[in-house]
């Protein structure tokens, strides 16, 4: 789309003509726009008339293009949506020794419960568009991968590239839940949510659990927990031989994060299960559905400008051949 920014400097347009309408003559030779040399030319009387008209129409059309230019031209781009500012949501995933349980039926064979959470929590994380998103990985303690950020591929990636035991293999659930209220800090305007999974009970790390609740409840933190693991053990974990099951979950600890600072506890037993927690979570904390979008802008003014420029000094040019060929 095409518009000007100053459409009323169009009214310039006809001033050279009112100028020679009501003005003497005497005055409207010192205002008049000349084209340097044209004086010198030395032309016969039909010539200089001929020549008179050319400089009228060339001093119109310089005239024209400063009017043009000085209105600001601009092309107005296609509108892009910009998401609202208003919500933060922290991604705790737990890569304890436990999660290689293979445990989780997911396209018909049976995976570890890291793989399901994988492939399930990816769908969640690209379809918060409009969402600043952030991941936290713990297992011996918690350390940052992403901060918070609306590029959710990125989120995505981060999470598939995670691996069981990169940071250790007990579970600090107290280190994850602090350091998802220390990424916070700042962002009072937002509703800062924290979801956090876990197959386990806290094992380690220097933040004891109910001390990171308690940081969590003073600054208004809603945290969402979800207890991931089957009822059903099958063998053979890489870190724990014979299986460990649901039984080892803490749900006690992780129904009383939740309760206490607003949020749900939700025990996902299988993929379905995991699945219908994450639409769950899609309706208590919608994606806000209110947009701002914008236009880019490309302000065009140089192209008129440079358009009398280029007038007069194509006229400035042609004035030296001709007084070249007068004077040979």
């Amino acid at each position: 789309m095409f518009e000007f920014s100053w459409p009323w400097c169009f009214v310039l347009l006809p001033l050279p003509w009112l100028l020679s309408r009501f003005m003497p003559l005497k005055q409207q030779g010192q205002l008049r726009l000349r084209i340097p040399g044209f004086a010198k030319l030395g032309l016969n009387n039909q010539a200089v008339q001929q020549h008179s008209r050319k400089v009228s129409l060339l001093e119109w059309a310089v005239w024209i293009s400063l009017v043009v230019a000085i209105a600001n031209p601009t092309w107005l781009d296609e509108p892009i949506t910009l998401p609202n500012e208003g919500r933060d949501i922290m991604l705790a995933v737990d890569l304890s020794g436990s999660m290689t349980e293979q445990d989780m039926a997911y396209q018909n064979q049976y995976v570890d419960r890291l793989t399901m959470v994988k492939a399930v929590l990816s769908d969640f994380i690209e379809q918060r568009q409009g969402d600043r998103l952030g991941l936290i990985l713990f297992g011996d303690t918690a350390f940052l991968q992403t901060p918070l950020t609306r590029d959710v591929k990125t989120v995505s990636q981060m999470l598939s590239e995670a691996q069981i035991g990169l940071v250790g293999r007990a579970t600090a659930i107290g280190d994850a839940l602090g350091l998802s209220v220390k990424r916070f800090a700042n962002k009072d305007e937002s509703n800062r949510i924290v979801v956090l999974l876990t197959d386990g009970q806290n094992t380690a790390g220097n933040l004891d659990p109910e001390d990171a609740l308690l940081l969590a409840r003073e600054e208004g933190i809603k945290v969402y927990t979800i207890g991931v693991g089957s009822d059903n053990p099958r063998g053979f974990s890489l870190f724990n031989m014979g299986g460990m099951s649901g039984g080892n979950l803490d749900e006690n600890l992780l129904k009383r994060i939740a309760e206490q600072t607003g949020g749900l506890y939700f025990r996902a037993k299988d993929v379905a299960g995991l699945q219908q927690i994450y639409q769950e979570l899609d309706k208590l904390e919608p994606i806000s559905s209110d947009e701002q979008t914008f236009r880019p802008q490309i302000s065009l003014f140089y192209i008129p400008l440079l358009v009398a420029l280029g007038s007069i000094s194509l006229a400035m040019l042609v004035s030296f051949i001709r007084q070249f060929k007068q004077e040979s």
